[in-house]
Formats: structure tokens, C-alpha cells, sequence
């Protein structure tokens, strides 16, 4: 299943759902080919950065409403995590001192817990962990480093709470992606303890935007666009230096990290950013697995409710986690 020589999945019609780096193309379910083209015309080619952030934001949220609330086995408390706002998801299947802090994508941009709470849970249960998901600040009011700020506290916060570093997995899909692993470069900076591990979901890691997939995936992804990704990175940075380990953690020293887990689609335009990250960390000595799974769109885990793929791709997390922080 993983660059690590792991048997591929199948879904239950016989379907192959992951490629392994080098392997031959495989099958994808009808339904994430319809979801494709769905996120084609209807996401893509819509995408617009003529107007105001903070219009588009407020869309997200609205259209976030109408996602179901968690399962009744997975209760949903909010939380103030030393003055970063977030919420808890507390599986009923969860093991008492097994955490998850999940930093949620949007670009740096938008976004927030209640926007990924379809399919946060998902991960939680399959972890059998109590989840922190975080509101931290966004830009274009609250330009790099505010954000890794805010995951230091919310980090912070667990270890106040008496939880083990060992005991704790660091995630996030796209620009949490990104932000997880700048919270790594941030706590190694400082001298404190690492998580036990981390997982980057589509993780949006070079922030120079100089990858040869940046460019040679722009027409083939069918989610997200180029320009959308240097918008992300000049609005968040706003000057900053984009080669900050702590922006861009492929510029970063590996070393000392966690065990990882990285997640991306063959054809994304953010491909690059995860195998280079993943070279980085195997020439650290940090044990990591890269999953490249055939076709998938961006961070294709947030429509597990639709898609066979998100939902193994799910469990696969589900069962890193188990392993790495039991």
C-alpha cells in the first residue's frame, strides 16, 4: 500500500485504489471518477482570487453548515486550548491517553474545524483517539508565523494536560499539512519534545512554489489550480522568507523528527512537495511512509462519505496511528 513495499487495497467491487511510487497505473472506483470531473467544473474552473478572502471564507462556512454532525458514538466539545479555539472529538472506541491534534486546510487562508468536521471524525475513530481540532488565526490578517504560534500552544496545551509527547500524532490535510510539519521544525527549534508522530494529508510544503509537479500536474489536477497555490503562499507569507523551515519544511533539517505518514494523489499539483519531504526524512533516518495513491484528487480523505478510496485511505491512518502511538 505504501512506498515501503506494503500490499496494494482493495474496495469491496475488486477496485485497486493505491499506486505505489513506480508501479503501473491502477484502477480508480466510478465514483471518484465522477468526483473528478465533478471537482473540475464545479471547484477549478470556478476558483476565483478577484475578490476578497474574506468573502469566499465566509461562503466555506456557510456551505459547512449543512454537513452532518458526528456519529452518536463521537461527541463534540468545544474547547479553549490556552486561547486557541477549537473543538474535541472524543470516539467512544477511543484509547484513554492516545491524542491527535489536526490542523485543518484552507490555503492558510479559510477554513476551519466545522468545515472538515465531515470526515474528522472518521480519522478519530479509526485512530480510537480523542482529537484536537484547532481554529487557529488565518491570512490575510495574521501573516506567517501567527499560525505556527497558534499550534504551539494548542500543542502546549495537550502537554499541560499531563498527555505524553509519545502519546500524541500531529496532523493535518493540505496547509495543515504544511503547518504540521512547521510545528515539528518549531518544537525542534526550541529544544522540546517531539509528538510520537505525523501525518501529512496532501500536505502543501514549498511555499517557493518550485516544484516540477507545481507545473507538470497543472492541467492534470483536477482540484486544485497553480495560481491558487502561489496565492496561498504570497498571502500567508507576505514577505516572509518562503525558504523558512517553518513555512516550507521541505528547506528544513529532518532530522530528530517523528515516524511519518504522508498521503498524496499521483496527479496532484502538490505531488512533488510530499516525495521531496519524504526524501528529506528517509535521508534524516526518520522512518516514513509515502503513499501515492492513483488519481486521487486533493486531500481526497474529505469525501470518505462518498468515495471508497477516502475511506480506506482513512483506515490506512487509522492503523499508522494505532502502531506509532499505542
Amino acid at each position: 500500500m505504501s512506498s515501503t513495499g506494503n500490499e496494494l487495497t482493495e474496495s469491496s467491487r475488486g477496485a485497486l485504489m493505491v499506486s505505489v511510487d513506480g508501479a503501473p497505473p491502477r484502477r480508480i472506483s466510478l465514483r471518484a471518477a465522477m468526483l473528478r470531473f465533478t471537482l473540475r467544473r464545479m471547484f477549478k474552473n470556478r476558483l476565483r482570487f478577484d475578490i476578497p478572502v474574506q468573502v469566499v471564507r465566509a461562503r466555506v462556512e456557510r456551505l459547512s453548515k449543512r454537513l452532518p454532525p458526528p456519529p452518536a458514538d463521537v461527541a463534540l466539545v468545544d474547547v479553549d486550548a490556552n486561547g486557541v479555539p477549537g473543538h474535541w472529538l472524543n470516539p467512544e472506541n477511543a484509547t484513554e491517553d492516545r491524542h491527535i491534534l489536526y490542523l485543518h486546510g484552507g490555503g492558510y487562508v479559510m477554513c476551519s474545524p466545522k468545515t472538515h468536521i465531515g470526515f474528522t471524525w472518521r480519522i478519530a475513530r479509526a485512530a480510537r483517539a480523542r482529537m484536537l481540532v484547532i481554529d487557529y488565526r488565518l491570512a490575510p490578517e495574521h501573516a506567517f508565523p501567527a499560525q505556527i504560534d497558534d499550534c504551539l500552544t494548542a500543542y502546549q496545551h495537550l502537554l499541560d494536560l499531563g498527555v505524553k509527547p509519545e502519546r500524541i500524532a500531529v496532523m493535518g490535510d493540505s496547509a495543515g499539512g504544511g503547518l504540521t510539519f512547521g510545528l515539528l521544525m518549531r518544537l525542534k527549534a526550541l529544544g522540546l519534545p517531539m509528538p510520537g508522530a505525523a501525518v501529512g494529508m496532501s500536505p502543501y510544503l514549498d511555499l517557493t512554489v518550485t516544484g516540477d509537479t507545481h507545473f507538470l500536474h497543472a492541467a492534470s489536477d483536477p482540484m486544485i489550480p497553480l495560481p491558487g497555490v502561489i496565492y496561498g503562499a504570497r498571502t500567508y507569507l507576505q514577505g516572509a522568507d518562503p525558504k523558512h523551515p517553518e513555512a516550507s519544511p521541505i528547506f528544513g533539517d529532518a532530522a530528530g523528527l517523528p515516524p511519518c505518514l504522508i498521503h498524496v494523489g499521483s496527479d496532484e499539483v502538490l505531488l512533488s512537495d510530499s516525495t521531496r519531504m519524504a526524501a528529506n526524512l528517509r535521508a534524516a533516518g526518520v522512518p516514513v511512509e509515502l503513499d501515492i495513491w492513483h488519481r486521487m484528487p486533493h486531500v481526497w480523505h474529505a469525501f470518505a462519505r462518498y468515495i471508497p478510496e477516502g475511506r480506506a485511505a482513512i483506515e490506512r491512518i487509522g492503523a499508522f496511528l494505532r502502531e506509532a502511538i499505542r
